[in-house]
């Protein structure tokens, strides 16, 4: 393979037969990818791994859009929902690592607008680690108010917290990005999308915009919902997972946002849209490809091509556990540490140390400092879910398997 991660440029076909490159030794990954399409049901999708440094799997394949049967490619683009938090969370620890941001200092100092009801003596470290108490709002906006930043960040600011601040964690599953992009622009004078552009994003040539550009519109593989999956699961599982979403519900009203999003099932939310693409919803809104989450995280871990994102002190510090147990919004144990998902059952990342983000539907990009790994995975068919299923934990199998 090429030391900048790109395999030869050809297309994956609609049949799921796969294209792009492994390095000697990952054959494994390739075989798992494979048979993600032909026995666990995939459609479209890629994968990518970096060690030290170096990419070592780059593969793509299936279907980019069913509608005109558009074959995944090289350069196809994935809307990857909570996967985004990883590359916000970077946007503050570089913030934090130049001497810009303060964790531990209130939110209020920054933002003061942030003080009412009662919020004046929460740190910003408590935004980043799901404790501040603020994973929905009252106010019921419409979702193209919200688009526009202003209102819902205006809200967050008068919304008093739902448990007490410190006390307790819980998914701040789309509130996550405007509270910690607020933070990043009011201390940056730019939005969370230009900065990270501009200071994560170029220096790594990575293709990964929070906020799309309208000429990469084409490139984008519209999300579809499957359900398959279901017919097979546990039905006390089941059971929980109606009570986790059941309406007017804490997680209902955090990925919902009052029903401004709608559903994250593409078929009735507007995940598929332009509007929204072009906007900027941190938590949940990022479009890149595998290749890029991957060295993004291996970027964080090491040096890519002269690039190193965090020294090694921050590293520690964004990755040290600070939330950890039950989770009050998802109900099970969840694991963060400065706006990372950390190692754990709910967000296995090969192991201790490993840190990163999955997102809605089954994406996922992470880092495992010991082994010197970086994972990204996209695709286009999303499942019922906020973490990995079948085909992630296929893939994280392969790899550790190349690993011995």
């Amino acid at each position: 393979m090429t030391g900048n991660g790109t395999a030869h440029e050809t297309a994956g076909r609609a049949d799921g037969t796969v294209a792009g490159e492994v390095a000697p030794g990952w054959e494994p990954v390739r075989t798992a990818f494979e048979e993600n399409f032909s026995v666990r049901g995939d459609l479209g999708a890629a994968v990518c791994v970096y060690r030290d440094g170096l990419p070592v799997v780059d593969l793509w394949g299936g279907t980019a859009d069913t509608g005109s049967g558009r074959p995944y490619r090289h350069d196809t683009l994935q809307l990857i929902f909570s996967s985004t938090k990883g590359a916000v969370a970077l946007c503050a620890a570089l913030l934090a690592e130049r001497g810009e941001l303060d964790v531990d200092a209130p939110v209020a100092a920054y933002w003061p607008e942030f003080a009412a009801a009662g919020k004046a003596g929460i740190p910003v470290g408590w935004l980043l680690d799901h404790r501040a108490g603020l994973p929905a709002v009252d106010a019921h906006l419409a979702l193209e108010d919200i688009l526009t930043w202003d209102p819902i960040v205006g809200a967050l600011a008068d919304q008093a917290p739902l448990w007490e601040p410190g006390t307790a964690h819980g998914y701040h599953a789309l509130t996550f990005g405007w509270l910690v992009g607020e933070v990043v622009r009011r201390v940056s004078g730019r939005s969370v999308g230009q900065y990270f552009r501009d200071e994560i994003a170029r220096p790594l040539g990575l293709r990964f915009w929070i906020g799309l550009p309208e000429e990469e519109e084409d490139r984008v593989a519209p999300l579809t919902m499957s359900l398959d999956h279901l017919a097979g699961m546990d039905p006390a599982a089941l059971e929980r997972l109606a009570q986790q979403f059941a309406p007017g519900g804490l997680a209902t009203r955090a990925l919902f946002l009052e029903g401004a999003f709608g559903s994250l099932s593409p078929g009735d939310g507007p995940f598929n849209r332009r509007d929204v693409h072009a906007a900027e919803v941190p938590a949940a809104n990022g479009i890149t490809d595998a290749r890029s989450l991957a060295r993004m995280y291996a970027a964080t871990i090491g040096e890519v091509d002269g690039v190193r994102l965090l020294d090694p002190a921050t590293l520690a510090r964004l990755t040290t556990v600070r939330s950890d147990g039950p989770d009050l919004v998802l109900g099970v144990d969840s694991r963060f540490g400065l706006g990372m998902m950390l190692d754990g059952e709910f967000s296995p990342f090969l192991g201790a140390g490993g840190f990163g983000h999955y997102g809605a539907g089954g994406s996922v990009g992470f880092a495992h400092p010991a082994s010197g790994v970086a994972f990204g995975y996209v695709m286009d068919q999303m499942r019922v879910g906020l973490n990995g299923d079948d085909r992630t934990l296929a893939l994280l199998d392969a790899v550790r398997s190349c690993l011995g």
